[in-house]
């Protein structure tokens, strides 16, 4: 599936099958799904354990490559005759299978319940020691039948006749001989003849050699010698043949043994790949709950390398679920946002599909019926889709599929377009995964999702620590505050002028127009300016020279985005664009972006009206009002920061 490729679940599963040692366990790691329901999952996660248990009390298991078997049991289906070769596989397996039992059998002492799975394979010593009795280093032992013995030392005493006969022959014919050996040629007997005296010696000619000046000749003496071993080495065949059919013959009987023992071991092999695994990645078994809520704590992600200087990575400490159905994670580029959001979902899919996770085993994760995930580029150049494009196809089609059990991770929500747009749109996916009451984790830059996150019961801010001193980020993520992209500080300690900061401040902050600088050497200051609605709507033209944070007055009915809450303009907008808001009695500082006018204040109240009535306690205003006529030692005035 394509988000296990994207949260590299795929690569896992890689490394796991690289730990088993049949290629049948291997094809099993590779075909891993999680489990649907905690009761599977806990089984497989169990399995692990005790595997791993295993192999730190009795060392590396004895597991059988099992090379070829299921081919060979093909043959002996087919009815055909095995090889020496295809027989020793069989008994290398065999011992294997004796090494196994006798592993299990001292690791009883663990009281697992994987120990006691030796006690399933079938003991098969008796074909085991006939197949190694017969048969040694790929060849039929002398000894595998009396027969077999007479007719190897017949053949060795034939040969050496033969070797004796035309020995005394080179000797009576050394002047046409090229040395005085017994040759060897396709399996006969044979004089080395110089050429021009072949015909000197009368007999077969065998060969000739590569330069044409040697002639091999099986000389006519031995004929009857070599046509006895000829019949004698047909007979030794047939001997061989006939104790490789009964070989074959006996595994045969044994064939539903061997099978049941190959089952066994291959699921013996996938057991102690997943706890290699575990062991590889330092990880342990974390608890699985029908809680649902995730709970990491100290987890590393499993494929992160340590940096340069071998300082580890920085571990995850992450929690979501219960009240609480979503995070919104914020912080600087390169600081580990995206490492966050992936290790939350691969932990997911390695916990329920049995394996251990690099994390403290306190952590908890609960059971899913699907992780879904919207990360990286994902620009389709076949389906000539922008990156934008490409995202939301992909996010429509994992809203069709979310369900109230489902775990949704959204990198980045929203970009890749214009930002208030992608704003709005990231604000709509929110709440549409809240309304499906899933549980879902999310980065982002807009500040407006931040303030989303402060201001939505379920959902809570997050951010990646960053060194405003080293401008290196930290890769810790702090939970219950929001973060930011850093990039103005950023600029500003890489050495960006301080002309073009203050600009970039007011852009963004001031809502101050991007036009280019104007001949008249006008400095920003002189634009800003004091400016009521009533000012705009009999003057339109003046408000392109207005920044639209300054268009807010006191008094002034907002409504406030993307929550749709209406409030009222306690405080002109500050430096940063922030204008004070009062909303259900409490004073906020809102970004005017997210401010909307509903009526002018001028609209609502009398020209010298007092909106201490409307934004000060009782207190205060008999505060302000004695202080106005004289001093008193002690009288104060509360005044609230928002």
């Amino acid at each position: 599936m394509n988000h296990f490729k994207t949260l590299e679940f795929d690569v896992i599963l890689n490394q796991l099958s690289d730990c088993a040692i049949s290629s049948t366990a291997k094809e099993r790691c590779l075909s891993i799904f999680p489990a649907d329901n905690i009761a599977e999952a806990i089984r497989l996660t169990n399995q692990t354990t005790e595997a791993r248990k295993i192999i730190e009390y009795s060392g590396s298991p004895p597991i059988a490559s099992m090379t070829d078997l299921k081919k060979i049991i093909g043959l002996i289906n087919a009815d055909a005759m095995l090889s020496p070769n295809h027989i020793e596989n069989v008994a290398t397996f065999l011992t294997s299978c004796n090494r196994m039992r006798a592993y299990l059998k001292k690791s009883e002492s663990t009281e697992t319940e994987i120990a006691f799975y030796g006690n399933s394979m079938i003991d098969q010593s008796g074909l085991e020691e006939e197949i190694n009795r017969c048969l040694h280093n790929g060849q039929i032992d002398d000894r595998a039948t009396p027969r077999l013995h007479d007719l190897r030392r017949s053949v060795e005493r034939k040969g050496e006749q033969i070797k004796t006969k035309i020995e005394s022959l080179l000797q009576k014919n050394k002047q046409y001989c090229v040395d005085g050996f017994v040759a060897v040629r396709n399996g006969r007997y044979t004089m080395p003849v110089k050429k021009d005296y072949k015909n000197k010696i009368p007999g077969i000619l065998v060969e000739v050699s590569n330069t044409g000046g040697t002639c091999f000749i099986e000389p006519s003496a031995i004929s009857k010698l070599q046509e006895e071993l000829s019949i004698l080495k047909i007979e030794e065949d047939n001997e061989v043949r006939t104790i490789l059919y009964t070989l074959t013959a006996l595994i045969h009987e044994d064939l539903p043994s061997i099978k049941m023992n190959m089952e066994a071991m291959e699921t013996l092999d996938f057991v102690f790949a997943k706890a290699k695994l575990s062991i590889s990645m330092k990880a342990t078994q974390i608890h699985l709950t029908e809680e649902r809520e995730i709970r990491l704590l100290s987890a590393r992600h499993p494929l992160l390398r340590n940096s340069t200087d071998d300082a580890p990575p920085v571990p995850l400490n992450f929690a979501l679920g219960n009240s609480t159905k979503g995070i919104i994670i914020t912080g600087p580029n390169t600081g580990g946002k995206t490492v966050a959001i992936k290790t939350v979902g691969l932990f997911s899919l390695m916990a329920q599909s049995g394996l251990h996770v690099p994390a403290d085993e306190r952590s908890s994760i609960c059971i899913f019926d699907s992780v879904w995930c919207d990360i990286g580029d994902g620009q389709s150049i076949s389906q000539n889709l922008s990156t934008f494009s490409s995202h939301m196809t992909n996010i429509i089609g994992i809203l069709e599929k979310t369900t109230t059990l489902s775990l949704i991770l959204f990198d980045e929500l929203g970009s890749g377009t214009d930002p208030a747009e992608g704003m709005g749109i990231a604000t709509a996916i929110l709440e549409e995964l809240l309304a499906k009451e899933c549980l879902f984790t999310v980065t982002t830059h807009y500040p407006e999702i931040k303030d989303f996150a402060a201001n939505t019961q379920g959902v809570i801010n997050a951010r990646m620590a960053f060194d405003r001193e080293s401008l290196m980020p930290l890769y810790k993520l702090e939970i219950g505050e929001a973060g930011e992209s850093c990039a103005l500080h950023i600029a500003e300690r890489l050495g960006m002028p301080a002309h073009l900061l203050k600009r970039a401040r007011e852009i963004t902050y001031s809502g101050i127009s991007a036009a280019p600088p104007t001949s008249n050497n006008k400095t920003q200051e002189n634009i800003i300016q004091t400016v009521t609605p009533l000012e705009i709507k009999n003057n339109p033209e003046k408000e392109k020279t207005i920044p639209r944070s300054q268009t807010f007055n006191i008094g002034d009915s907002v409504t406030v985005y993307p929550q749709k809450i209406i409030g009222i303009v306690y405080q002109r907008a500050n430096n940063t664009g922030e204008i004070g808001v009062q909303i259900k009695g409490k004073k906020c500082l809102i970004n005017h972006k997210r401010i909307k006018l509903r009526v002018a204040a001028d609209e609502l109240y009398p020209e010298d009206y007092d909106f201490s009535i409307i934004f000060d306690s009782v207190e205060n205003r008999k505060a302000r009002h004695l202080m106005d006529r004289k001093h008193v030692p002690g009288n104060t005035v509360t005044i609230s920061e928002g």
